[in-house]
């Protein structure tokens, strides 16, 4: 089955492959027109199905599921994509020990799933490649320590009991802490490379880490000085990412020299007061030496998402821009269905930005170890809310260009409220994929089943959309 690949025989088209890693190409994949509009369910098994819904007061599950925190095209296998989790099923949950998380499945190891759409439309699994630190042994989904870009996140069991490093025993602050992990991920951007290698970008640091075909870290980027697990580093206004906002999307060159990430919403910097914006920032990393730049996103609405970006040339990119509503309510019931749901894809051109680092300093303009490019003693984030765009312009800063390429709504009535993952299969073809959360939701810290309306339970689904993507 994993050998098959469906090559259609009555055209061709030059198009792109995966994430373009070899540029324009002859490819193009029959399943594309057999994928319902409403989308092909992903397969899930059930990690739990014993905890009780606080609306319905049944038990409901906790699917593993889960895989729509980013993907990305299997570069050697045309019918073939990888699919990402996040940190696994939690929850907002104010305990004992603070505001913090409700994890009720903690031991879950974040994942790569590689899946494959059969000629008919359906999808398989076909392997699950489990996340490991470097000598081997498996990671977690739990928070980072402070040193690390943790924000004070206390980690609980779906009883409401912290997470300790013995659970058997009861908690102590020196001999049995709340149990943190360094190496912790919360993955959300997804690169595979051509030799079987990924890097993952995440939200706690936010890291960008590389693992090997079996899922075992060889590399790390952060912005930490002090993490001797690095090889390179990003610039250290990085470390002001919102909580739970951190490196959305990752993409890579056609050349598979430079990684491309972008930040999920405006960043903390340099407090929670400047977050409330619509900047956002993308940074491009040199896997030869190390060099990064950074370029500015503005997005249509303040603390909008920025879910993915995926690369189609050297320079354009496609982004996912969207809010967090349902267009048909979701779990908070008819009421709060939203016609106006924003799930957008946006094609962006990075040499129409700014690039930072390009800008000349002045006694207006200056430039700070911890929060980057300031201007009359402001950060960027806070400039753009006070002064707006047209003054960052004339300081000589301009965003990327963009230019909408989908709207999910118009296309297919998309129903879910989280959009992230993007395929490029070819040059008119682009997958999409949502996070069901595990289909796991809550309300006020108690945990319920997900729901997209009434009665139908979130699932990852994936969507195959017919557009110009390159803009020809």
């Amino acid at each position: 089955m994993t050998g098959k690949i469906w090559l259609v025989s009555l055209f061709s088209i030059s198009v792109l492959s995966g994430c373009a890693n070899n540029g324009m190409i002859q490819a193009a994949t029959s399943f594309v027109g057999n994928v319902p509009k409403q989308g092909s369910e992903l397969p899930y098994s059930v990690l739990r199905g014993d905890l009780i819904d606080s609306k319905t007061n049944q038990p409901f599950e906790i699917r593993n599921g889960g895989f729509g925190s980013a993907m990305t095209a299997n570069p050697n296998q045309a019918n073939q994509f990888y699919a990402l989790t996040d940190r696994g099923p939690n929850a907002n949950y104010t305990g004992e020990y603070g505001k913090g998380k409700s994890f009720p499945v903690a031991s879950y190891t974040p994942r790569i799933g590689l899946f494959e759409v059969e000629s008919d439309g359906s999808i398989s699994m076909v392997k699950s490649i489990l996340l490991k630190r470097p000598e081997g042994s498996l990671i977690s989904g739990l928070p980072n320590t402070s040193a690390l870009g943790g924000t004070g996140e206390t980690p609980y069991h779906s009883n409401g009991q912290p997470v300790l490093m013995n659970d058997s025993k009861p908690y102590n602050k020196d001999a049995n802490p709340i149990k943190l992990d360094d190496y912790g991920l919360d993955g959300e951007g997804l690169v595979a490379l051509k030799d079987g290698t990924f890097w993952v970008s995440d939200e706690y640091g936010p890291h960008i880490v590389h693992f090997d075909s079996n899922g075992v870290e060889i590399g790390r980027i952060n912005a930490f000085k002090n993490d001797t697990r690095n090889m390179f580093y990003l610039p250290a206004v990085f470390q002001h990412r919102r909580a739970n906002r951190g490196m959305e999307g990752l993409a890579i060159s056609p050349d598979e020299t430079t990684l491309v990430g972008i930040m999920q919403s405006t960043m903390q910097n340099p407090d929670k007061a400047a977050q409330k914006g619509n900047l956002t920032r993308i940074v491009t990393l040199n896997l030869t030496d190390g060099n990064t730049e950074q370029y500015l996103y503005r997005q249509e609405k303040a603390e909008n998402a920025n879910s993915e970006i995926s690369t189609l040339t050297a320079n354009q990119f496609l982004v996912i821009e969207r809010d967090g509503s349902f267009l048909l309510g979701g779990p908070n019931g008819e009421s709060k269905a939203n016609v106006n749901a924003q799930k957008h894809v946006y094609r962006i051109d990075l040499s129409t930005g700014t690039p930072l680092s390009s800008v000349a300093l002045s006694s207006s303009i200056t430039r700070d170890a911890s929060h980057g490019l300031m201007i009359d003693g402001l950060t960027l984030e806070q400039f753009a809310n006070r002064s707006g765009w047209d003054a960052l312009a004339e300081k000589g800063i301009k965003p990327v260009s963009k230019a909408l390429v989908i709207d999910m709504v118009k296309a297919v009535s998309y129903p879910h409220d989280k959009m992230e993952g993007l395929w490029v299969i070819d040059g008119h073809h682009l997958g999409v994929l949502n996070d069901d959360d595990f289909a796991t939701w809550s309300t006020k810290g108690k945990l319920e089943q997900k729901y997209l309306d009434n009665h139908t339970i979130d699932s990852n689904r994936l969507y195959i959309i017919n557009a110009d993507l390159m803009g020809n």
